[in-house]
This record gives C-alpha cells, structure tokens and sequence, in this order.
C-alpha cells in the first residue's frame, strides 16, 4: 500500500472522520464503521484533504482532465480544496465546479452552478466523501452532461465501503456499468483494516479482534463477492 494511502487512513482516525462501534446508516443498514467527511472542519484538516484527493487523483487518471465537479453540499469544498492542492503538488491548473441544490435566478452568477462554467469538450474529474448506493450521482451526472457536451472521466471517493449498492454489486462498480466512467476511492475498507487490524496506532488497537468481527459478520450480509 502507498505511503499516502497509510497516512491517509490514519488521517481519517486522527481527524474523527472514520469511527467505529454501532451506526445505523441511511440505507437502514446497522454498521460497525462510519464515516464522515464533513468532520473536516480546521484549515490544516482541509488542507491535507485536498493533497490526498489531488494525489490520488494523479494516480489513477493522471493530468488528463479541466474540472473537478463536487456535488453539494460535502462535495463543494472538497473540490475547492483539491484544486488547490492539485496545482500546488503539480503545478497544473484545474477549474472547481459544484450544483446547487436550489437555482439561483439573479446575480451575475446566477444559475445552477457554483464556480467555473462547463464548457463543450470539458474533461471532468467528480469528487464525494463516500459512496454507498450510488444515488447522488443519479442527480448529478444529469445536470453535469445537461451543461454542456462534456466527457465525464471517472469519480474519486475517499472510502470505498466495498459493499452492495442497490444490487449485488459494489456502488462503485454499478456506477461505472451505468454511466460508463471509472469510480475510485483513495483507500478501500479492506485497506482500512488491513493498516488498522491489532496494530497498535498512538497506543491503541483501533481495530481489535472483536471489532474485526464485527465488521467480517457485515461483510457476510452487505459485501460485494
């Protein structure tokens, strides 16, 4: 595992944002991990996130893209921080651009859109937190394609939880066979515990043998085969 990847998944503990114990999440599903990136809330915290989702997002597709679409609400500032980041570690400049979730009819900026215009030819990168079903991006592909002739390069998440969406396969992987783009995320669960698992992490086990299974019993019902 890359050493951003390890710093990263310490990151997610050290700022709150990945906990664990029992959750019920909005699926309905009781879980014994959550996470929650609006838990980012100081301006190092944002910081570091944008260098993990601009490193990431270098990894995996490179410097072939224009814009970083976040959907609102979490993704908005993901994206800012990211195109931040991006041209600080790699001196390229990237446009941010997010929803709005209620149209803005007055004002020069008024619209349906925060940020840079979408422009025919357009290569876009989407950012999220996290993906479980799948769902947000059934409203945001639309309204994305809606703006102008753009070509959708893939997704980046940061946790990929690794369970069923609506189906038998992974969120992410439903995503790609939907809309025909990639879905990443910067560490995947099995990462999580892999880095985590009776492994002392500033004098604790995060992850000791009864958690683990708890989260191995989860996957049984919930995770992708």
């Amino acid at each position: 595992m890359e050493a951003y990847k390890q710093e990263f998944i310490e990151f997610m503990v050290d700022s709150e944002v990945l906990k664990f114990g029992e959750f019920t999440l909005k699926s309905g599903r009781k879980s014994p991990f959550f996470m929650n990136a609006g838990a980012y809330v100081t301006g190092s915290q944002l910081k570091k996130l944008g260098e993990y989702y601009a490193k990431a997002i270098h990894d995996v597709y490179g410097d072939d893209f224009d814009v970083l679409f976040g959907p609102a609400y979490k993704g908005i500032p993901i994206s800012v921080v990211t195109a931040i980041a991006y041209s600080e570690l790699y001196g390229k400049e990237v446009r941010y651009c997010s929803d709005r979730k209620e149209e803005k009819d007055h004002g020069a900026d008024k619209g349906s859109f925060l940020g840079s215009k979408l422009k025919d030819g357009d290569r876009v990168i989407m950012i999220e937190d996290v993906t479980t079903s799948g769902k947000s991006m059934e409203e945001t592909v639309p309204k994305v394609k809606g703006a102008a002739n753009v070509e959708i390069k893939g997704l980046m998440v940061s946790l990929n939880r690794m369970e069923k969406g609506t189906g038998e396969k992974s969120a992410l992987d439903e995503i790609k066979e939907k809309y025909g783009f990639d879905a990443h995320a910067i560490v995947n669960m099995s990462d999580v515990v892999e880095h985590l698992y009776n492994k002392p992490y500033k004098g604790n086990v995060i992850i000791d043998d009864t958690l683990k299974a708890a989260i191995d019993a989860y996957y049984e019902q919930y995770g992708v085969k």
